[in-house]
């Protein structure tokens, strides 16, 4: 059920995939178009939605959601060009990723009801359970404190003139909420799901599949 804010979700499949080998967005699991999965999702969380999708898929996409437009060259470009057609009036934005198609009903309810109640952003995050180095410009790696460090995954809600105003710099970052952060926003935590994975490689959508396969309906939503 929609909420009583004015929501809309930016949903971001315009990706080229070139890790994945072809459009990830567009490939089948579970019979349906992994971007069908995350569009329900979306239009069961929000108000509206606006789908970001390559260029030359916009026709081929038209009436999955209420507007759907060409993304850019880079994931950013693609946010903006989702922002600049979700409507004025629009009180929060959930920006979700199409390639995390598992996404939890839970997940979308938590980063809203966190910006409806009073954060700039929502973000929802996993503990790190490998350890982390990092790299130095002179190859020597440095393990990083494990306790400190989560994952961040979408959806990632916004209020949506914090968003705006994030995005009219031209920053390149793989996360919205990055771009809040370095304005000074309050980003917020909330719980994250293991089994909101990204497909990335082809062996992921086997592994959706499995998960989508042994999802309890009342946690991951009624998806038909």
């Amino acid at each position: 059920m929609a909420p009583q804010a004015t929501v809309w979700a930016v949903v971001v499949a315009g990706g080229s995939a070139v890790r994945f080998g072809s459009y990830k967005q567009f490939a089948v699991l579970a019979g349906r178009e992994v971007v069908d999965w995350s569009l329900e999702a979306a239009h069961r969380a929000c108000s509206g939605v606006v789908l970001v999708v390559p260029a030359d898929c916009v026709d081929a996409y038209q009436g999955r959601a209420l507007r759907v437009v060409a993304g850019g060259p880079t994931r950013p470009s693609s946010v903006r060009a989702g922002l600049a057609a979700v409507p004025a009036e629009a009180e929060v934005v959930v920006v979700h990723d199409a390639a995390r198609p598992l996404a939890s009903e839970r997940a979308w309810d938590a980063v809203v009801a966190a910006v409806l109640g009073g954060a700039d952003a929502a973000v929802p995050c996993v503990p790190v359970t490998d350890t982390i180095k990092e790299r130095g410009d002179d190859g020597r790696l440095v393990t990083l404190d494990r306790g400190r460090l989560v994952a961040a995954q979408t959806p990632q809600a916004f209020r949506a003139e914090a968003l705006r105003a994030a995005h009219s710099s031209v920053a390149e970052t793989t996360d919205d909420a990055a771009l809040v952060e370095a304005m000074g926003g309050r980003v917020v935590e909330v719980l994250g799901e293991a089994t909101n994975l990204k497909l990335t490689e082809p062996f992921d959508l086997a592994v959706a599949e499995v998960l989508l396969a042994r999802a309890d309906p009342a946690v991951l939503g009624p998806r038909q």
